[in-house]
């Protein structure tokens, strides 16, 4: 798998070389430092597999998939950068994984995964089809720097103005994203949305009841209640077989 790396930081430009030379079955064909030139070397190089950062002079990570997408076949597109914000806009122009700066070995070992599966698909597929792929971690701040916070370990996403709040036990963690966006980068089948301002674990609601007035009221597993939307009551109806 030939790899061309597009980074404006020599350290972790130099970081992913050393970590990719320890993977087996991959060429580094070459490391632009700007958008510009990473357009450019990949026109001319035709790699396999692109590691975008996002932030860089020119043209950033983004409109530098953009600018490849049309081209055939297209190359896989793995962002890898410093800030969890542009997640859900990296799986709109259909990047097969989003990693967080540092970048570990075992996390960089299953983005290379992931890009050998969709270049041994892309021909049966449109390469912008992300049906079956949503967001495995989130990245957010507190005191002590940046978080991790796995997917699969969020209870709950509740709404705060331009903000969503992560629920993990009793611990929280803001994000800067839209509930519609992050909605479309949760996996439905694990989430579900109740309310215009919440998203709910699937396997975090306890049971269901009815108000006075006949709106309903999920029960949670931490023994707090979350009202359901009225335009959510059929997606309930449907959880609960009714």
């Amino acid at each position: 798998m030939k790899v061309l790396i597009a980074d404006d930081e020599p350290l972790a430009a130099g970081r992913l070389q050393l970590l990719l030379a320890r993977c087996e079955g991959v060429d580094l064909v070459g490391t632009a430092s700007d958008g510009d030139s990473a357009v450019r070397m990949a026109e001319a190089l035709g790699p396999d597999l692109l590691l975008l950062d996002i932030a860089m002079p020119g043209l950033d990570g983004i409109e530098v998939a953009r600018a490849l997408a049309a081209r055939r076949p297209s190359p896989a597109v793995v962002f890898i950068t410093a800030f969890d914000q542009f997640a859900v806009a990296a799986f709109e122009v259909a990047a097969v994984d989003y990693v967080m700066k540092p970048v570990e070995p075992a996390r960089l070992d299953r983005a290379l995964d992931r890009a050998r599966a969709y270049l041994r698909t892309r021909g049966e597929q449109q390469p912008s089809s992300l049906a079956s792929r949503y967001l495995e971690e989130f990245w957010a701040s507190d005191l002590s720097g940046l978080v991790r916070i796995a997917t699969r370990d969020i209870d709950r996403v509740s709404a705060e103005r331009d903000y969503m709040r992560l629920h993990v036990g009793a611990r929280s963690w803001l994000i800067h994203h839209s509930m519609n966006a992050l909605e479309d980068g949760l996996d439905p089948a694990t989430f579900i949305r109740l309310h215009r301002s919440a998203i709910v674990r699937r396997s975090f609601i306890a049971g269901f009841s009815r108000n006075p007035s006949g709106r309903w009221i999920a029960r949670l597993s931490d023994n707090s209640e979350q009202p359901v939307g009225r335009l959510y009551s059929d997606a309930v109806r449907e959880m609960a077989g009714r």
